[in-house]
């Protein structure tokens, strides 16, 4: 990867510590720049947005949380960070300073402008090859992708192979989580297949699966309606979310884009914006407020949003997500034909992509979701709408939300951070200041300006399917974790 500033100087004491600074957050007295470093390197800024307190998500600082008072602002402040050597244990001491006398003289400064904190990011479902299909993802390369990218926990959809129906194949992806190599892990947690063999026919034992999984999905549309309905009154005692994709497939036919100006232009079928819109609204009118949480998954249209927003005001226990790339694309961007943009739902339209990314800013979706989905070189490159739907994305997904979405002011970060984190989480009714997850979910730093290109020694994952294959991308997720 490209190299972060942390490589950018030489080491030579046995330890290191890193300072960043905003100079709003010093005293105005504060010293001049040969004072605080032996490289007399003054550094800018760093922002550090929690939208909980230090403590919750696992952070060792060194500082009384009523010091940052004068700081915080809201769920986000602008803090001077001073972080220690790497401990025997991998673990790093992150201490909010608060008196610049506190910098000790070995300290390297390094120039934090730019700069976002946050604790470790949350991906609500994506699909990994292994076990099945390793050629298209192995648990390893998929975990090495989720770290690069950020992510601290991912949710595993269940259609692999074997599907995750039973203890026994949840079993195995659990403790190829707890046991990832170079010990630093992305913790994987399953899905389970709602169905068996998420045929869409028969319910599987929810009882037995529920305390091994997040919830409970078949990653694809379901048509029988008495099926879900039955789903719904089962999973009610159980408090786990049932995950479901509105989708009509009779409406959908064979259509790869959505209807409209340039469905037609590049002459593709098309998908009528109703395949989504009618099957959301089937589904709204028979989940009830007694029910158990249900998430609507792969929102992807204006009507949508409207549906979903009507459906909370009224009380009914859901939440949504939406993937990124449905934020960052639209329909007018297939004059590529690149098969990396064929995705199901299919693309929507600018006004589609609009409504969508207000709904993230107002909180009718919940949560930003990858939706990694790894498929070989040879499946896809083969003409779009023959191409099987899906692209991976973890390692760019925050990246490319940031260049589209936060640079261009559509979403400050903190709403970036909170759709991709803390409301994920909500979505299956977890917590950040949860035990287990502390240790999940520690944070990441972010770099706006390390500029790197999208290609094969630059990425983990073993699938090329992205739809901004060999661009030249702004901003990378930077590890505490650098080898010296």
């Amino acid at each position: 990867m490209v190299p972060s500033p942390f490589l950018r100087k030489p080491f030579t004491q046995a330890y290191y510590q890193l300072f960043m600074t905003s100079p709003s957050a010093l005293p105005h007295d504060h010293p001049t720049s040969d004072k605080l470093s032996p490289e007399g390197v003054l550094p800018e800024g760093v922002a550090l947005l929690q939208a909980i307190n230090f403590v919750d998500v696992g952070l060792d600082i060194g500082v009384d949380p009523a010091a940052l008072n004068q700081r915080w602002r809201g769920n986000y402040a602008t803090v001077d960070l001073l972080v220690s050597a790497q401990k025997p244990d991998r673990s790093r001491q992150i201490q909010v300073v608060t008196d610049p006398q506190q910098i000790p003289a070995e300290a390297t400064v390094i120039d934090g402008q730019d700069w976002f904190m946050g604790s470790g990011l949350v991906d609500l479902y994506s699909t990994s090859g292994e076990p099945g299909y390793e050629s298209r993802e192995t648990l390893d390369s998929f975990q090495q992708a989720a770290r690069a990218g950020g992510f601290g926990l991912v949710g595993i959809l269940p259609h692999t192979e074997p599907v995750l129906d039973d203890v026994g194949a949840l079993e195995f992806l659990t403790h190829h989580s707890l046991t990832s190599a170079n010990g630093w892990r992305t913790h994987l947690k399953p899905w389970g297949a709602l169905t068996h063999k998420t045929a869409g026919k028969q319910l599987n034992d929810l009882t037995e699966l529920a305390p091994h999984v997040l919830g409970f999905t078949d990653s694809k549309p379901l048509q029988n309606l008495l099926l879900v309905q039955r789903a719904l009154d089962y999973l009610q005692p159980l408090a786990k979310p049932l995950m479901l994709f509105a989708q009509d497939l009779q409406i959908l036919g064979d259509g790869v884009v959505r209807d409209g100006k340039w469905c037609v232009q590049y002459g593709y079928s098309g998908a009528p914006v109703s395949a989504e819109t009618s099957a959301l609204a089937a589904l709204l009118e028979i989940i009830q407020p007694h029910h158990g949480p249900v998430h609507l998954m792969r929102i992807s249209t204006a009507r949508s949003v409207a549906l979903l927003r009507q459906a909370k005001a009224a009380g009914l226990p859901i939440t949504a997500s939406v993937t990124w790339a449905h934020l960052c694309y639209c329909d007018q961007d297939l004059h590529s034909y690149d098969p990396s943009l064929r995705l199901m739902p299919p693309l929507g339209s600018a006004t589609d992509r609009d409504a969508l990314v207000a709904g993230v800013k107002d909180g009718t979706i919940d949560a930003i979701a990858v939706d990694h989905t790894p498929y070989t070189y040879e499946e896809k490159a083969v003409p779009f709408d023959s191409a099987p739907a899906g692209a991976t994305g973890l390692e760019v997904a925050w990246v490319m939300l940031w260049q589209k979405l936060v640079v261009s002011g559509k979403l400050t970060p903190l709403e970036l951070w909170q759709a991709m984190s803390t409301g994920a989480l909500g979505c299956v009714g977890l917590k950040p200041t949860e035990l287990d997850l502390r240790p999940l979910l520690r944070p990441f730093l972010f770099s706006s300006t390390n500029a790197w290109q999208v290609q094969p020694d630059q990425i983990h994952s073993l699938a090329y399917n992205l739809p901004c294959w060999r661009q030249r991308l702004h901003g990378q997720v930077v590890s505490f974790d650098l080898k010296i």
